[in-house]
């Protein structure tokens, strides 16, 4: 199968700004719903965005007005800006599963706060 790919990770200040993608094929991509989840070291993973139709969107409270989330036919962009050190997670991409099918996640892209 072909899985969802993460890019667009890095390190950066408190403030400053990143923008993750999640990239798939579009027959896996299309009218599949696109959500991010994070997992902090030693923390459970949490979510932290989805997206259904462009404009669509759902968002966790800790990145509420802090993260945008938009996708096109094989790409979901995950704007985030005001980063803070408890952003700091490995962030991945799941394709939600169609009619009860499997979900596909990615293998996650590592995004560091640090002072």
């Amino acid at each position: 199968q072909m899985q969802p790919v993460e890019s667009g990770g890095g390190t950066v200040r408190p403030g400053d700004s990143l923008t993750l993608f999640c990239t798939a094929s579009a027959n896996i991509f299309h009218f599949r719903n696109v959500a991010w989840y994070r997992q902090a070291p030693g923390q459970e993973r949490e979510f932290v965005a989805r997206i259904r139709k462009p404009g669509v969107t759902s968002y966790a409270d800790t990145v509420k007005g802090r993260f945008t989330l938009s996708r096109d036919a094989d790409k979901a962009s995950l704007q985030m800006n005001s980063l803070k050190t408890e952003d700091r997670a490995v962030d991945y991409c799941k394709i939600a599963g169609q009619f009860g099918g499997l979900d596909d996640w990615g293998q996650g892209t590592q995004v560091t706060v640090v002072s």
